[in-house]
């Protein structure tokens, strides 16, 4: 009876396929947290997977202790920001393929209504990229960008509460986990 269950359990994980991953250059020249969807939190492929970005800053240098902060003050103003209006960086080099507009300033803790501004990008393997509640758009459907182009700013905008940038990937319709490519990331705090 155990053997049945242990080969009915690994038939069960064998059926499960992994996730599948792709890593992207850094979104944001300065340091970056990030909050991740876990799979069935989100469905639409763009959102499924995905992680929500939020520029950290306020640490006193000096001090040998500290705590990475996402905003100054009580944080009710979107100026109070770290990551307010900083630009965004394209995840690889690729192709626009879509900007959605949305001019609408969200005030800190309250959603505003669909859609977010955003941005798709297409790498030449067929990989997507989505950036979601970005501002200030740099970039057209249609233009190639190179990893690490400032496309947008941070913005706060669409079903956000806060400034920061939705980022999601998929292959089709099947999302990717996103990894950050951390030598690159290096490089930019460096100043390289």
């Amino acid at each position: 009876m155990l053997l049945g269950t242990v080969l009915g359990l690994q038939a069960a994980l064998a059926s499960v396929a992994p996730i599948e991953a792709v890593t992207i250059s850094p979104l944001f020249r300065q340091a970056f947290i990030c909050g991740e969807h876990p799979e069935g939190e989100l469905e639409w492929p763009g959102d499924a997977l995905g992680t929500d970005c939020l520029v950290t800053g306020g640490i006193d240098p000096r001090s040998p202790v500290g705590f990475a902060r996402t905003f100054r003050t009580d944080g009710m103003r979107n100026e109070d920001w770290y990551g307010w209006g900083a630009e965004v960086l394209a995840p690889f080099d690729g192709e626009v393929i879509r900007v959605v507009a949305n001019d609408v300033v969200n005030p800190p803790g309250r959603f505003g209504k669909p859609p977010a501004a955003m941005l798709m990008f297409r790498r030449d393997d067929g990989v997507v990229v989505v950036y979601g509640h970005v501002a200030g758009v740099r970039v057209a459907a249609g233009e190639r960008v190179s990893a690490g182009q400032v496309v947008a700013l941070v913005g706060n905008n669409g079903m956000s509460r806060s400034p920061h940038i939705h980022v999601g990937a998929l292959r089709g319709d099947t999302p990717l986990q996103i990894r950050w490519d951390l030598r690159a990331m290096g490089r930019l705090q460096r100043g390289e």
